[in-house]
């Protein structure tokens, strides 16, 4: 009898799923926006799926895979894009989805189970309390909170309330460790950063309390502009500017919004324009309309001037930005992956000049604005198109020499994906809460080699990395 045949008898009445179609399919995620992760990717699987419906049946899956040796990956809704959730040595995905209740409402704060969708989340705190997320990826309505913490660090309302790290937001995590009798955990404060966008290496999150804010009936703005360097120019501004209560602000670059954007086609005038998609309060829509057309810009779309029969099977504008932007630009062109790029923070729209003048028509941009830590950031996320893996790095190499900073999202490990060396604190704490090293193995490199310099040229590969079949 293998371990997994002991594990099932382990789980009780407890959800889990061994049909070879359904694992694989829960064995993947966004993976294949890169087409290096595609490559080196394609055959991960785990062996079994497990879906506890309750804190108390995480434990008791984690104590059974902890005593029999058996890998465990946490997963939300599997919309990340860096193979967060792929079980790359084998063994268990731990499905959240069954673990969805919203828990409480209070004024100004939520307490949620992982599994539970972003959408449904606001639905019922609209409902409920007028209250609204303060951020949220572009996949809200797919996307879980789990997912989201674990794997996340940004999103729609960044702009106004900063990095999901940012203190705040994140109220309060409970965490499951990895261990033969299992403890839960309540982190808060500075305690929640070496957990949150952590991948699950070093924790199962099985309750989040976040912070909420009062709700806006947000108006969709689209604005064109006639070249890339007013579209920056405006969108930089507008940022600065506190006085604009604005969810979301993103600068994308022509063609994209003509050739990609094919159900908001109609309210563009061709291939040259370049936009600003912005969602701003009710009180902020005419000071921000006002201010784009004083720097040249022209409104192409409102949501709240719009006739119903124009906007009928629109997508959300949050569906235009963040990483669906990539998205759009994938379903025509298969060859276009991404980039994400921290521009420089002397002289951020001076280099964006210079990539969009050197790179054109292989780099077409994609800026969403955002604050962290009081400061106003154009952060980079341009659809690429993709020749050759030596070419991408080559480029990330000219990018850094411009004084940018590349977060190579064609790479599986925590320290690749953040630009960083070993992290001290997440290391300290999965030796403490997972000191086999069982939780989703292979994503943090410093486990494996807590020597490990940084190269931004990414390539690094897990050894543990399950053999593809034949």
């Amino acid at each position: 009898m293998s371990n997994i045949d002991d594990l099932i008898a382990k789980l009780g009445d407890i959800p889990f799923e061994a049909d070879e179609k359904r694992i694989r399919g829960k064995s993947r995620d966004f993976y294949w926006y890169s087409p290096i992760l595609k490559e080196k990717l394609e055959h991960v699987r785990a062996d079994l799926i497990v879906a506890p419906r309750s804190e108390a049946e995480v434990v008791q899956v984690l104590s059974a895979c902890f005593t029999l040796g058996i890998p465990v990956t946490p997963r939300g809704r599997g919309t990340g894009n860096y193979a967060q959730c792929m079980p790359l040595a084998g063994g268990v995905v731990l499905d959240t989805r069954n673990m969805d209740r919203v828990i409480q409402i209070d004024d100004g704060r939520a307490v949620v189970e992982p599994g539970a969708l972003l959408g449904k989340i606001e639905e019922q705190t609209r409902e409920e309390s007028g209250q609204e997320l303060r951020m949220f990826p572009s996949t809200r309505e797919i996307a879980s909170i789990g997912g989201f913490v674990a794997g996340g660090s940004g999103g729609v309302g960044s702009l106004h309330w900063g990095m999901l790290r940012e203190p705040g937001n994140l109220l309060r995590l409970r965490i499951a460790t990895m261990e033969e009798n299992p403890r839960l955990i309540d982190l808060t404060g500075e305690e929640i950063d070496a957990v949150h966008h952590s991948y699950g290496v070093n924790g199962v999150i099985t309750e989040v309390e976040i912070a909420l804010a009062p709700a806006q009936n947000w108006v969709e703005v689209i604005a064109t502009f006639d070249t890339w360097e007013r579209s920056l120019d405006a969108g930089w501004r507008l940022a600065h500017h506190q006085g604009l209560f604005l969810r979301e602000l993103a600068a994308i670059q022509a063609p994209i919004p003509y050739k990609y954007f094919r159900l908001h086609r109609k309210f563009f005038n061709g291939e040259g324009d370049n936009i600003l998609c912005s969602l701003a309060a009710p009180n902020a829509v005419g000071p921000l309309v006002d201010e784009i057309e004083r720097h040249g810009g022209r409104i192409a779309f409102r949501s709240d001037l719009t006739p119903p029969e124009a906007k009928r099977g629109l997508p959300h504008l949050h569906h235009l930005t963040w990483n669906h932007t990539t998205l759009h630009a994938l379903k025509t062109d298969p060859e276009m992956t991404y980039l994400q790029v921290g521009t420089p923070k002397a002289d951020p729209l001076g280099a964006l000049a210079t990539i969009a003048e050197r790179y054109d028509g292989e780099i077409l941009g994609h800026v969403e604005f955002v604050r962290a830590a009081g400061h106003v950031y154009a952060s980079f996320l341009p659809v690429y198109r993709y020749t050759t893996e030596e070419r991408l790095k080559t480029v990330v190499r000219d990018l850094e020499a411009l004084g940018c900073t590349c977060y190579n999202p064609h790479a599986y490990t925590y320290e690749e994906g953040n630009s960083s060396g070993p992290d001290a604190a997440r290391l300290a704490l999965k030796r403490e809460y997972d000191p086999s090293g069982l939780l989703n193995p292979g994503k943090m490199i410093g486990w494996e080699d807590p020597d490990y310099v940084y190269d931004s040229a990414g390539g690094w590969h897990y050894e543990g990395m399950r053999r593809a079949a034949g």
